[in-house]
């Protein structure tokens, strides 16, 4: 390959945010007297973006009657604590840091809130990642591939010169709408079958894999 870019999806790849992201959804629940969610359920229920989540989270979904109140109490908690379990799978701060070496340029495309996105990136990737785009209005989220573009336009790299990194059946849908390669990790929150049952053709077990593929 000849890679210029690569544009990575957040949580599950970068970070395994998922005990914060079912703190928080069992937080809003247990306000509104609704039933909370195991973690590994919560693990099913990401990926779409945090309003699918609390949508599969909640009873009825969003036809329960608080449902845009659980949502938004969940919005601010987890914003407010976003970084409580939340840690940098292994290797991958080894991993960024060679590819800056190396002139890749980086960016993140993510489902979560712009708001979430902005307190991770400055926190974990401030000094390698150049772009950090999240759910914000006017922007649909992935798999359509308007962030994946944006943060094409933004690095200011052609389609054909890089490669999209991803976890979940939703990043190989967003690569191939955007046109790019995907390369999927297994130690997110997918596992090998699933991956390859939804199109995946490229599988690495650890960050340093992705060295390989790229040189």
């Amino acid at each position: 390959m000849n890679i210029k870019a690569i544009v990575f999806d957040l949580d599950g790849t970068l970070l395994d945010t998922l005990e914060d992201l079912a703190a928080a959804t069992n937080w809003a629940l247990r306000k509104h007297e609704m039933p909370e969610r195991s973690l590994d359920e919560v693990r099913q229920f990401v990926g779409n973006g945090v309003r699918r989540l609390i949508e599969r989270a909640v009873p009825e979904g969003t036809d329960a009657p608080l449902f845009e109140q659980t949502f938004a109490d969940f919005k601010a908690y987890y914003v407010d604590h976003c970084q409580e379990r939340t840690r940098l799978y292994d290797g991958i701060p080894q991993l960024l840091q060679s590819l800056k070496q190396r002139g890749v340029r980086m960016a993140i495309v993510s489902n979560k809130l712009q708001a979430g996105v902005d307190e991770l990136y400055r926190q974990y990737f401030s000094d390698t990642v150049e772009v950090a785009i999240g759910e914000r209005p006017g922007m649909q989220r992935k798999p359509a591939p308007d962030m994946v573009q944006l943060a094409l336009r933004e690095l200011g790299v052609e389609e054909s010169a890089a490669v999209y990194v991803g976890d979940s059946d939703v990043d190989l849908l967003t690569a191939r709408n955007s046109h790019l390669p995907c390369i999927s990790v297994l130690w997110g929150f997918r596992d090998r079958d699933f991956l390859l049952q939804h199109g995946a053709t490229q599988l690495v077990r650890r960050p340093e894999e992705i060295l390989q593929i790229i040189k």
